[in-house]
């Protein structure tokens, strides 16, 4: 089986939502400081293998703000032995959110790069892993290459999505958005 990472009760909408979530409540997780290493972690979880990608957003569930993992946030991830969404690393470079020891050590003895995948040995572990975090209706996970090898991908920072937003937000103009609205024509008789 697969060690999960921020399947918080917050962030489920399945059954999980209703036990609590494999890893219980995220404000519970919350840190006032970062592991030292914390941006490799946070880069290492970026860089994760997509297993599924799902077309949803959504914000922060502690401030309400979107933020870089918004779009396809419940997507799953994995590095072979650890599954994880894809809003994960949000909440870890943001909120500090506590990682297992187990996980830590794992990555640091990775030198923090993302390994292969042998397929053969990771479907049984993914088949018995996802129905635990509320994706029951999953058909059996195959994939037709022998190993999953980490395709380079460009993923925005937070400083990056950081200072798009804030340009957006200053290239809005001010002012009263309201019009007055067009009179409706009269029904035809």
């Amino acid at each position: 089986m697969l060690g999960l990472l921020g399947f918080y009760s917050e962030l489920g909408n399945g059954p999980d939502r209703l036990t609590g979530g494999p890893s219980g409540s995220i404000r519970d997780a919350v840190r006032p400081v970062a592991e030292p290493d914390e941006a490799e972690l946070v880069a290492y979880l970026d860089g994760g293998h997509v297993l599924l990608d799902v077309m949803e957003s959504a914000p922060d569930v502690i401030t309400g703000r979107p933020h870089r993992h918004s779009p396809g946030c419940s997507s799953l991830m994995t590095d072979g032995s650890w599954l994880w969404r894809r809003d994960f690393p949000h909440y870890v470079e943001t909120h500090h959110v506590a990682l297992p020891e187990a996980f830590v050590a794992h990555v640091r003895a990775l030198r923090h790069q993302m390994p292969t995948i042998d397929v053969a040995g990771f479907a049984s572990h993914y088949d018995e892993t996802v129905p635990l975090v509320g994706w029951s209706s999953l058909v059996p996970w195959r994939s037709a290459a022998a190993t999953l090898v980490v395709e380079p991908r460009t993923v925005m920072s937070k400083a990056e999505f950081d200072a798009a937003t804030v340009t957006e937000a200053r290239e809005r103009p001010s002012g009263k958005w309201n019009r007055p609205r067009k009179q409706r024509k009269p029904p035809r008789t």
